[in-house]
């Protein structure tokens, strides 16, 4: 991963091209990890054409599920990450563990693979995406660990309506070594300060919300630089 702000934070917004990517880590002060949705992709050749335009701007770039996080998309991001090698892949649980696996039998290496999981309105459990089943945060945490997945991404958060699930999930997963927690859904500049400062303190290797809808142009498709530097700016006062 990139340089972090505060050590920590990385921001994960949407790039429709190259020179939007570009943009929008000028605007982040270089701590954007920009990437793609592959349900904006009718195949995954079109997929890993743009995955490797926007290569030609950073070597990281994020393949997200799409679809306000629709599982059913697992393969098609796998397959998009098999022929581009983007260095992060959004899968839910039950799955990252096989396209991690996959990924190194192919000799892919250096690929973060996180694993989705949902909030439950209550600090101290999640849902799992797929089966939909409940367990206790620290029982999710040691599984996750003792199977080598690097990353936890909760999804969707509604910006600070599950905030303490969130912080808390932070603390264990930072615990037991996972290297990073990736929130999103509903993340925008009037709750990234309070998102921020909940975990400020917590000894985990990276923390990276996931900023889409509020970000994007409706109209042209691409990530807003001023609201990107907004965002930044705001978490660089914290």
């Amino acid at each position: 991963m990139r340089k972090k702000l505060h050590e920590k934070f990385l921001f994960n917004f949407l790039a429709r091209d190259a020179e939007n990517a570009a943009t929008i880590m000028e605007a982040g002060s270089g701590y954007v990890v920009p990437g793609i949705v592959s349900d904006k992709f009718e195949t995954v050749a079109l997929a890993v054409e743009k995955v490797q335009a926007l290569q030609s701007v950073t070597d990281t770039i994020s393949i997200g599920l799409g679809g306000g996080g629709n599982i059913a998309n697992w393969e098609k991001v796998l397959d998009i990450a098999l022929a581009s090698q983007p260095g992060h892949i959004n899968q839910p649980l039950e799955t990252a563990v096989y396209a991690k696996g996959y990924l190194d039998g192919a000799h892919i290496k250096d690929q973060v693979v996180n694993a989705l999981v949902k909030p439950t309105g209550n600090v101290g459990t999640i849902q799992l995406a797929c089966t939909g089943q409940m367990l206790e945060v620290e029982m999710f945490v040691e599984i996750v660990a003792s199977l080598g997945v690097e990353s936890i991404k909760m999804m969707p958060v509604k910006g600070t309506q599950h905030i303490e699930e969130l912080i808390y999930l932070t603390k264990v997963a930072a615990t037991k070594g996972i290297r990073g927690v990736e929130p999103a859904g509903g993340i925008d500049s009037n709750n990234i300060k309070d998102i921020m400062l909940g975990v400020k303190d917590i000894d985990i290797e990276y923390f990276m919300p996931h900023i889409f809808g509020s970000s994007i142009d409706k109209k042209t498709s691409e990530t807003i630089p001023e609201v990107v530097r907004e965002i930044v700016t705001i978490v660089e006062g914290i």
